[in-house]
Formats: C-alpha cells, sequence, structure tokens
C-alpha cells in the first residue's frame, strides 16, 4: 500500500468514526429505547454534516494530485 492510499484509508476511518461517535452519543442523549423528535432532528444533522465532512475531505484529497 503506497503512501496515498494510506492517508485516504485513514481519512475514511477518521470520517466513520465520527460518525459512529456521534450517532452513539445522540442515542445516550436523546433516546429511552426509544428515539426522541428531538433526537431524530438531530440524527439528520448528524448524517448531512458527515456527508458535508467526507466531500470536503474528498476535495481536499482530490486537489492534493
Amino acid at each position: 500500500m503506497d503512501r496515498d492510499a494510506a492517508v485516504e484509508a485513514i481519512l475514511a476511518l477518521a470520517g466513520v468514526g465520527t460518525l459512529a461517535t456521534i450517532v452513539i452519543w445522540i442515542g445516550s442523549t436523546y433516546g429511552d429505547g426509544m428515539l426522541t423528535g428531538e433526537g431524530g432532528l438531530a440524527l439528520v444533522g448528524a448524517i448531512a454534516f458527515f456527508v458535508v465532512f467526507m466531500s470536503a475531505i474528498g476535495v481536499s484529497l482530490s486537489r492534493r494530485y
């Protein structure tokens, strides 16, 4: 595995790890067996953040070459 592929893999894993951490935090904060309305809105926001975050990472990686 070359250096560029390793950097891309690490950034992808960091992005997915960030999303997983946020989803777990939302579940523990806004739910007690069921997700509340506010929790659902927070979950949608987390998914939107993930899409924007990973897009920004992709754009920054594509400009490196």
